[in-house]
């Protein structure tokens, strides 16, 4: 057993004692073999952003042999609406690094995660997945910097009225049991993601808390790890599959749409971003943000109206994005301040040595944290699309390293004051905004296309496709219209309370 192995919770990268990147088919099939799984399932993300399956009894070597090389055929315009009729069977083809023990299932099941390819064999221009990949390729190739990313994933469990260890309305942040009801979900489900190979920094009870007639609603958070941003996504996925199956053993239901009804806390998955260089974290210099950290939000500010396109894509995400609330609306960063939509999350510069200081009888002394400094992009939501979000925010990085006067913007867009006070209005109003419904994303999108079709990573028809389902919701005016009606927002809540 090497140290990347020695305490990895995957059950596979345990026997076969290597890391997940460097699983071949011979390792998976030995794992199948070795542990009598019985069953393999393909699991793939259509358009809708949920996982689908596809099962397969083993029968013998030869068969499993046959799966894992050649995969299978899928109707691909059953899972992407942009796909026709006519010319729909994709290839579904095994991505043996995703292999996990299903954790679920009675029958012993190995499950894997695939990518589409076409009928000639060739990758699927238009999958999610895929425009990922190219958006990294763009990126490395023309600045030489490695992406990382993580997620943090929020979500509320619904439940019926427990009337005992009540918590405040709103104050559940980091509650513990027993006034969070649900803290064994969520470690049983760390458990379970960790296990399928996600990287998992923490998990804890979020602010949401209420009651609505005979229902509580409790808001959780599960935070990753910083990984490349192909694994980062694949997790995410994973992660919302392994929450939403444990909900239906518990019998509770679960929801990550971004709000849930008038006046409480949304749900947001705000993305954490790095870029490294040779495995150096290059968002630090010398113990302060980066110049080209700096350069990164500035295109993460310019991009970001169109940005909502891939994650704010329905229209419950603008009842979540309105002003004078956490969840951000004006195009600006600061440090540790969360009404903004970049943040730099408080980092370990310092120089004093905290750890000796509660403990003074520790002889080590102090590291460098400095390769844990990341920045944060705030303003998506459960509804997105994770594998075209990441796509869009490795685009953005790319374009602001590229941006002439990137520094400069950086500059004019930073704030150090909470921008809702009344004294710092004029401030505010200087400020560029987020589009207010999925019609001005999708207007914001078509105004920025040229940026996400250089280099082949999004095609004319995909960005077209895009913009055609966003402004089938005719959602202009909605947001206005509907104000603080809770019983129409409740309506709509509804219809896109499993999004994502």
């Amino acid at each position: 057993m090497n140290e990347l192995t020695e305490m990895n919770p995957n059950p596979l990268v345990q026997y076969l004692n290597k890391p997940s990147e460097d699983f071949t088919k011979e390792d998976i099939m030995k794992f199948i073999e070795d542990h009598n799984i019985e069953m393999v399932n393909f699991r793939y993300v259509g358009w809708d952003g949920r996982l689908k399956t596809l099962n397969f009894i083993i029968s013998n070597k030869n068969h499993l042999d046959s799966i894992l090389t050649l995969g299978e055929r899928v109707d691909g315009s059953s899972l992407f609406s942009f796909i026709e009729a006519g010319s729909s069977d994709l290839y579904v083809i095994p991505r043996y690094k995703t292999a996990f023990l299903n954790p679920f299932t009675e029958i012993p099941s190995l499950d894997i995660l695939c990518s589409y390819f076409n009928k000639d064999g060739e990758p699927l221009e238009s999958s999610p997945e895929y425009i990922l990949k190219k958006a990294h390729l763009a990126l490395k190739k023309n600045t030489g910097l490695e992406m990382e990313a993580m997620g943090e994933l929020e979500y509320y469990v619904i439940f019926d009225y427990e009337s005992l260890f009540e918590t405040d309305d709103q104050r559940g942040y980091h509650e513990s049991t027993p006034f969070t009801k649900w803290e064994a979900l969520r470690t049983e489900a760390m458990r379970a993601i960790a296990q399928a190979g996600g990287k998992i920094k923490y998990g804890h009870s979020e602010v949401g808390n209420f009651s609505q007639g005979n229902l509580i609603y409790e808001q959780n958070e599960i935070e990753f790890s910083p990984t490349n941003i192909e694994d980062a996504a694949d997790q995410l996925l994973i992660a919302k599959w392994i929450l939403r199956s444990l909900a239906y053993k518990y019998g509770v239901s679960i929801s990550f749409a971004p709000k849930i009804t008038a006046g409480k806390a949304g749900s947001g998955l705000h993305i954490h971003t790095r870029l490294l260089k040779h495995g150096k974290n290059m968002m630090i210099e010398n113990g302060r943000l980066s110049d080209l950290a700096k350069k990164t939000i500035a295109g993460f500010l310019d991009l970001a109206p169109s940005l909502t396109a891939f994650g704010n894509i329905n229209p419950t995400s603008y009842f979540r994005l309105v002003p004078h609330q956490e969840a951000p609306t004006s195009i600006c960063w600061g440090d540790r301040n969360r009404s903004v939509l970049v943040r730099v999350p408080l980092g370990w510069s310092g120089k004093s040595d905290m750890s000796h200081q509660v403990n003074p009888k520790e002889t080590t002394s102090v590291k460098d944290y400095s390769s844990r400094q990341t920045v944060e992009f705030r303003c998506p939501d459960g509804s997105a699309d994770v594998y075209l979000l990441l796509a869009g925010l490795a685009i953005a990085a790319r374009h602001g390293l590229e941006m002439k006067d990137a520094l400069d913007y950086a500059d004019k867009t930073y704030v150090d004051i909470n921008i809702f006070d009344e004294e710092h209005k004029d401030q505010l109003n200087q400020l560029s905004q987020l589009p207010d419904s999925c019609w001005k994303s999708a207007e914001c999108l078509s105004d920025q296309r040229q940026v996400y079709l250089q280099y082949g990573v999004f095609s004319e028809g995909m960005i077209n496709w895009i913009i055609k389902y966003l402004k089938s919701f005719n959602d202009q005016t909605l947001r206005k219209d509907i104000g603080d009606n809770e019983e129409e927002i409740i309506k709509l809540v509804k219809h896109f309370f499993h999004c994502g």
